[in-house]
């Protein structure tokens, strides 16, 4: 009778450790639907190590994400790495996805990305995702001043000459119309015919009359 107590009592011991050890196994288990994830039974050791935190959503180009069952990083920005891919779901853990291992291309797109399972293994939405990584600054381009390959000439100015200086204007004399070169013939044209005697008669009309009127006037005092 003790022999057989002895025996159950070791066998009730070893079906409750067995249960126990099952049931701490389901607790701790984490179960992932992509085969490129790691999945990590406990969300309280997810952060980036030291100084690989410094790449935020901004960085990429995605698609889906947090609400949504898969992620797709489309594009890294310049001056950007990605060396860890975090997306937390389900109940018990994260998917960790490491660029260039377990079928994950090195470099984006990154395609599908999924959370871990439910307990009942079901899949279910993103609750949050984030990335470690670095990140660099680009120093600010200053752009150059363009230098022109063909050497600026100053053409001299050509000398002054003295042939070059416009002459002072004068004021011509006025033309003497055609016909009246010997200024008597006025607007008329010349027919060859010289009338400067007519001056001479005038002349001598003016002293004959001249001298009538003195003896006009002497024969009038003799007379008195």
């Amino acid at each position: 009778m003790r022999r057989r107590s002895f025996r159950g009592a070791v066998a009730v011991m070893a079906l409750t450790t067995a249960a126990l050890i099952g049931t701490a196994g389901s607790a701790l288990a984490c179960w992932s639907p992509d085969d490129r994830s790691n999945p990590i039974p406990d969300r309280n050791y997810s952060k980036c190590a030291d100084g690989q935190d410094k790449v935020t959503q901004d960085d990429v180009d995605f698609t889906g994400g947090v609400g949504q069952k898969t992620l797709t990083i489309s594009k890294v920005h310049d001056g950007v790495t990605v060396n860890r891919i975090v997306v937390i779901g389900g109940n018990d853990g994260f998917n960790e996805y490491i660029p260039g291992k377990k079928k994950l291309s090195p470099t984006a797109p990154w395609k599908d990305l999924k959370p871990t399972l439910t307990r009942d293994r079901k899949e279910t939405t993103i609750d949050k995702w984030f990335f470690c990584g670095t990140k660099t600054t680009k120093p600010t381009e200053t752009t150059p001043a363009t230098k022109s390959s063909t050497p600026t000439t100053t053409k001299p100015a050509a000398p002054v000459s003295e042939t070059s200086v416009s002459p002072t204007k004068t004021t011509a004399p006025a033309a003497v119309p055609a016909g009246n070169e010997s200024g008597t013939g006025g607007g008329l044209a010349n027919t060859g015919f010289d009338n400067s005697w007519l001056i001479w008669v005038a002349g001598l009309l003016l002293v004959a009359g001249g001298g009538l009127l003195a003896l006009l006037k002497f024969r009038r005092k003799a007379s008195e």
